[in-house]
């Protein structure tokens, strides 16, 4: 397990766009950008020779407006790693040559670097696929796109849940329709299982609506890595409030500790592991008379 070595997590400007393309091990930040404060985590399955296969992806689009991006590669396959790269890059690129001075345009943009990005990993000749989360923020509100189990959610500071995307996998499906709970899924023999991907001919993007995003809501973005180490609610109460650098720290450790060893009645699943959080900035509060 790679050492979480002692981090002061001080919030650093970040006006252009930063990759996370699995060239490091572990990964830990915190950036303040005009849209908001982002905390990231990544870090590389110990269990596996392998380097990391998940990439992420902070672009600011303008003072505004901001698109987040978690892509996992999937597991055993050949270029894993490259498919999750290629995601995150194509997303990049086609922000970047596009109008998005609208929110219409913005969103045609992002559905059009998806779209590159699927055609990209199946021309690529390496039998890779990723999953992707991605998220959407404008002044106020934010809108998803998802490919695979990869998760989004959005909880509230009292830890109302507000919002979370259904993984497109059996397991998921099943949780979805009330079959089995989130306990019973994370021990399934189908839990690794997954329909629908970048790099495939039948590859579908489920779009969210557009979702309030209030001041202290906390957006979430991350790869299976955490969604199956950690429950729900236990994600929630991390994130819900306080410093994001201390919730991302604290989101991290637990994962990290569940990986390492399993523990009675705890989920426990050695995986690349990458998580994203974002916030609105806080509005100040007028000095009172």
């Amino acid at each position: 397990m790679a050492a979480a070595e002692p981090l002061e997590l001080e919030a650093r400007a970040l006006q252009a766009a930063r990759l996370f393309t699995g060239q490091r091990e572990y990964e830990m930040h915190c950036f303040d950008l005009a849209a908001g404060r982002v905390a990231v985590a990544s870090v590389g399955d110990p269990n596996k020779p392998r380097p990391n296969e998940d990439s992420a992806a902070i672009l600011p689009v303008n003072d505004t407006h901001l698109v987040l991006a978690v892509a996992d590669g999937v597991g055993g396959l050949a270029g894993a790693r490259a498919a999750s790269n290629t995601t995150v890059k194509e997303i990049q690129k086609a922000l970047k040559t596009a109008d998005t001075a609208t929110a219409a345009s913005l969103r045609t943009a992002i559905l059009d670097g998806i779209e590159a990005a699927n055609q990209a990993v199946m021309n690529s000749g390496h039998g890779g696929a990723s999953t992707l989360a991605l998220a959407e923020i404008g002044p106020d509100y934010v809108r998803t796109y998802h490919v695979g189990d990869s998760i989004l959610l959005v909880c509230g500071q009292r830890g109302l849940l507000k919002l979370q995307t259904t993984p497109h996998s059996p397991v998921g499906f099943a949780m979805e329709a009330g079959l089995i709970n989130e306990k019973e899924a994370l021990q399934h023999e189908e839990l690794n299982l997954i329909f629908n991907v970048i790099g495939s001919v039948d590859m579908r993007i489920e779009i969210g609506s557009e979702q309030r995003l209030a001041a202290r809501d906390t957006l979430l973005l991350a790869s299976d890595g955490l969604a199956d180490n950690l429950l729900i609610k236990e994600i929630v109460g991390a994130i819900r409030k306080g410093p994001l650098n201390d919730a991302i720290q604290s989101l991290t450790a637990t994962a990290l500790g569940r990986m390492a060893e399993e523990q009675p009645g705890k989920p426990s699943k050695p995986d690349d592991y990458t998580a994203m959080l974002f916030r609105r900035p806080t509005p100040r509060r007028r000095p009172r008379a």
